[in-house]
C-alpha cells in the first residue's frame, strides 16, 4: 500500500537544486528534481509506513531538510506562494590551513586579474613574470593550526591563464610545468585542443614564467567574453565560438596595444596557498 504525498516549496535560496527526495525509510522517491518543477508542486506515491519526507539539494550547495507528512486542506496548498529568498547563514573559513578555495564541498576558482597601461607606442608582449609565493601545509597529527608546518613548491601554481586587450585574446592558457630532463615530452607542447590550449611555465629565481601565446580571436566584430549564468562573481567566460586555437604558424599575432590584461585562474584544487606579489610583464615597443 502507498499513500500519496504533495510536496511544494514555500522557500529556497537561488544556489539550492537540483534535489534528490527520501523518506525516512530509505526508498528514493525522486531524483534530480529542479527548483522550479518544487515551487510549482508535485506529488508522488509513498510507502504508508513513511512518516518522514527528506529533501537534499545535491548542487553546488549540499543541504537536506525533514519534514512531516500530515494533512493539508486545497484553500493552504493553493494559498502558498513561493518565496526565493532562502535563509541566509554565515560560512565559516580558513580554519583548515590544508584547504583554501572550498566551499560548501566544491572548489571555488581563485581568480587574479593584472592590468598594464603603455604610454604612446603601441607595446608586443614577450613573456609573463610572476613572484608568487606557493604554499602547501602539512599536518604534524594534530589539528591545532600551531601544529602544521608549510613548505614553498616550485612546480605547481595557477592551471590557467587569460591574456587579452579590446581586439585580441589568448584563450584560455593551460598551464602545465616544465617536464625535468625529458625532452620528449618538452617537444610535445603545445597541446592545442578545441577548447585550450596547455603550454608549459617555469619557476626560475623565485618568477613563475611563460611565453607561448597569441592572438586567436576570430572575428574582432564579436565580444570575447560572455556572462556566466551560474554566478554574477564570475564576470568573465571565454567565448570559445569567436576563438581559433589551430591558427596556423604563419597567423600567430603577437598581442599587441597600449593596453593588457593578465588573468591568472586556480580553479582544480584547493590544497595550496597562493601569496600573489607583484607581476612583470616584458613588452617590446611597437613602431
Amino acid at each position: 500500500m502507498s499513500q500519496l504525498v504533495t510536496i511544494k516549496l514555500k522557500t529556497a535560496g537561488q544556489r539550492l537544486g537540483p534535489f534528490t527526495i527520501k523518506d525516512n525509510r530509505g526508498n528514493v522517491i525522486a531524483t534530480d528534481i529542479s527548483r522550479e518543477i518544487l515551487k510549482d508542486g508535485i506529488s508522488y506515491p509513498v510507502v504508508d509506513n513513511a512518516t518522514v519526507i527528506i529533501i537534499c539539494s545535491t548542487g553546488s550547495v549540499k543541504k537536506c531538510k525533514n519534514f512531516s507528512i500530515s494533512s493539508f486542506d486545497i484553500y493552504e496548498y493553493a494559498g502558498c506562494e513561493f518565496s526565493p529568498e532562502g535563509e541566509s547563514c554565515v560560512w565559516t573559513h580558513l580554519k583548515n590551513p590544508l584547504i583554501y578555495n572550498t566551499y560548501y564541498g566544491n572548489i571555488e576558482p581563485y581568480v587574479i586579474e593584472h592590468p598594464f597601461a603603455y604610454k604612446f607606442n603601441d607595446e608586443i608582449l614577450q613573456n609573463v613574470q610572476d613572484y608568487t609565493k606557493v604554499y602547501k601545509y602539512v599536518s604534524t597529527g594534530d589539528s591545532v593550526l600551531a601544529d602544521y608546518s608549510k613548505y614553498e613548491t616550485d612546480d605547481v601554481w595557477f592551471n590557467k591563464a587569460i591574456l587579452y586587450n579590446d581586439q585580441q585574446c589568448s584563450g584560455i592558457l593551460t598551464l602545465v610545468p616544465k617536464p625535468s630532463n625529458n625532452l620528449k615530452e618538452y617537444m610535445e607542447y603545445p597541446k592545442l585542443s578545441t577548447e585550450d590550449k596547455s603550454i608549459m611555465f617555469s619557476k626560475d629565481d623565485n618568477f613563475y614564467q611563460y611565453n607561448t601565446f597569441w592572438n586567436i580571436t576570430k572575428d574582432t566584430k564579436i565580444r570575447q567574453f560572455m556572462k556566466d549564468c551560474e554566478s554574477l562573481s564570475i564576470d568573465k567566460k571565454v567565448n570559445q565560438d569567436n576563438m581559433d586555437y589551430f591558427k596556423l604558424s604563419h597567423k600567430k599575432a603577437t598581442l599587441r596595444a597600449k593596453k593588457l590584461k593578465i588573468r591568472h585562474i586556480l580553479d582544480n584544487r584547493s590544497d595550496i596557498k597562493l601569496v600573489s606579489q607583484f607581476i612583470i610583464a616584458p613588452a617590446q615597443t611597437s613602431h
